[in-house]
């Protein structure tokens, strides 16, 4: 009798953990599912000010992150770099200098991912293990978090909101981490954007994605050049969010 009620408990104790995690599994099913509403991803901020935000999205290419800072210096502009966990784990110093040198410093999840394949939870804790690592680091908490391969499925977005975290794309994009990127190109698709859907992309208030590359640090002053001259100015996202109304003008 004794060793059949051993065996019924332990019946017992397993049905339950595959109970608790049945109704685990249903219930992102249905949070993901359901119609609460999540923040729309920002992508370009409305203002009719000459302004625009860099983004530089990391999870390799450091070798060439000290050129790009020298270039942003000589050209007055400040960025946000969206690391990812790893990244910053395995480059502490330099993380710290692009934090010195003015530039804002944001979370870009842990291991580089795609979120749409991911539970609610897995990409709370891509987000949260960076958050840790990031704010270990340079002593401060990140709060914006830029999708990698930006993708913007439900269950990345309701993590990012869960969290607190506003989530963020892009108006103009390089598309420098193509191999047949030429300088030029990266060059031309910000500065002479292509019309997208019938609509010529508006470069105020615009987020500009790009990445640590060769040819993109080739580029940058080309960039910067001649936006600086046609007036524009670069601020972090902080100050382009916090200065102006938010706008979704690319979706």
């Amino acid at each position: 009798m004794f060793i059949n009620f051993k065996i019924s408990r332990r019946k017992y104790s397993f049905g339950g953990i595959l109970f608790l995690l049945l109704v685990g599994i249903v219930a992102e099913h249905w949070i993901v599912a359901s119609d609460v509403p999540v923040s729309r991803p920002i992508e370009q901020i409305k203002t009719d000010r000459l302004v625009m935000a860099l983004t530089i999205n990391v999870d390799w290419g450091e070798e060439y992150i000290p050129a790009m800072l020298d270039v942003l210096d000589q050209g007055k502009a400040r960025a946000t770099f969206f690391v990812t966990g790893r990244w910053a784990k395995n480059n502490p110093e330099l993380l710290k200098i692009i934090s010195n040198r003015g530039h804002q410093i944001e979370n870009h999840g842990y291991s580089h991912p795609h979120p749409d394949q991911l539970s609610i939870g897995a990409n709370q804790e891509e987000i949260k293990k960076t958050e840790s690592i990031i704010e270990g680091i340079i002593e401060k908490k990140t709060h914006l978090y830029a999708p990698p391969y930006g993708e913007k499925g439900a269950s990345g977005l309701r993590a990012a909101d869960v969290l607190g975290y506003q989530t963020i794309l892009w108006t103009l994009d390089t598309v420098d981490w193509r191999a047949n990127s030429t300088p030029e190109m990266i060059a031309e698709r910000i500065l002479n954007p292509a019309i997208r859907f019938g609509i010529k992309p508006d470069k105020s208030g615009a987020i500009v994605l790009m990445h640590p590359k060769a040819n993109t640090v080739r580029a940058l002053p080309v960039i910067l050049d001649q936006l600086t001259q046609d007036g524009f100015c670069f601020q972090t996202l902080d100050g382009l969010i916090a200065a102006e109304q938010i706008g979704d003008t690319t979706s």
